[in-house]
C-alpha cells in the first residue's frame, strides 16, 4: 500500500514549522568568539571577542561568564543556521508558487539561493 504523496510546498511549510519551533526553543544568545586560554597564556585566561561599529573589542570573563556566553554563542549561530534554511525554504515556496516574468533561460537554484 502506498502513502499519499506529500505535495513539495505541504512538506516545505511543515519543516518550515520545525524550524521555527526550533527558535521558539533556542535559549540566551550572543555574538562573538570565546576563548580557553588556560591560566599562564599571559592576559585574560577567559577573552571574549567581538567587533563593535568595525572595531574589535575584547573583555576578560570569569570561568562562569565563558561557559555561560560559550553556549549563548552556540546558540547564535544555532539561530543563524535555522533563519537561512528558513530563508531557503522560502524563497522555494516564493519561486514554485508564484507565477514570474517571463525569462530566456530558466534561473538556477545557485542564482535563486536554494543551495
Amino acid at each position: 500500500m502506498q502513502q499519499p504523496k506529500i505535495s513539495a510546498s505541504a512538506s516545505r511549510q511543515k519543516e518550515y514549522a520545525r524550524l521555527s519551533a526550533q527558535l521558539a526553543n533556542i535559549g540566551w544568545i550572543s555574538e562573538g568568539y570565546v576563548q580557553d586560554r588556560g591560566p599562564g597564556a599571559g592576559g585574560a585566561c577567559y577573552p571574549w571577542t567581538r567587533k563593535v561599529k568595525g572595531k574589535t573589542v575584547c573583555v576578560a570573563l570569569s570561568k562562569e561568564q565563558y561557559e555561560w556566553l560559550k553556549q549563548a554563542i552556540a546558540n547564535w549561530r544555532a539561530v543563524q543556521k535555522t533563519i537561512r534554511q528558513m530563508q531557503r525554504l522560502s524563497r522555494g515556496e516564493l519561486f514554485e508558487s508564484l507565477p514570474g516574468p517571463k525569462r530566456r533561460k530558466k534561473l538556477s537554484k545557485t542564482v535563486l539561493g536554494l543551495v
